[in-house]
C-alpha cells in the first residue's frame, strides 16, 4: 500500500504524487509533503452518511429507526441529535437523546442537519 497522508482539506485516501507535490483527486488541493501537520494526521476523521465531515457540537439528524438495545424504545427517523462529542470506536458519535437519555450512535445512520 501507499505511504501518502490523506488529503488534509477532504480527508480522502486517494491522494497521489506529481513531483514534489500531493495532490487530492476528489476536492483538487495541492500541498508538499514538507506542508503536512502531524496534528491532522492524528485528527479524528468522522463522516456522516453523505459523507460529510462530522465535528464535536454539530446537530445531525437520524435517517434510519434505531431500536434502543435491551430497552423497547425506538429512535425514531427525523429525530435532530444536538451537541454530539465524537469518540474512537464502531459507535464514534457519543450524545443525549431528549426521552432516551445517553447513547452512542454509528455516523453511517445519521446526517449533518
Amino acid at each position: 500500500m501507499s505511504d501518502l497522508p490523506p488529503c488534509p482539506k477532504c480527508a480522502s485516501q486517494f491522494t497521489y504524487e506529481d513531483g514534489d507535490m500531493l495532490i487530492c483527486p476528489e476536492c483538487g488541493h495541492e500541498w508538499s509533503r514538507d506542508a503536512v501537520d502531524q496534528s491532522t494526521q492524528d485528527e479524528l476523521i468522522v463522516k456522516d452518511a453523505n459523507g460529510n465531515r462530522l465535528s464535536d457540537g454539530d446537530t445531525v439528524t437520524v435517517i434510519k429507526d434505531l431500536k434502543v438495545k435491551g430497552s423497547s424504545l425506538v429512535v425514531k427517523v427525523g429525530t435532530k441529535v444536538r451537541n454530539i462529542r465524537l469518540v474512537e470506536g464502531d459507535h464514534n458519535i457519543d450524545c443525549k437523546i431528549d426521552g432516551i437519555g445517553a447513547m452512542k450512535l454509528k455516523s453511517e445512520f445519521v446526517k449533518k442537519a
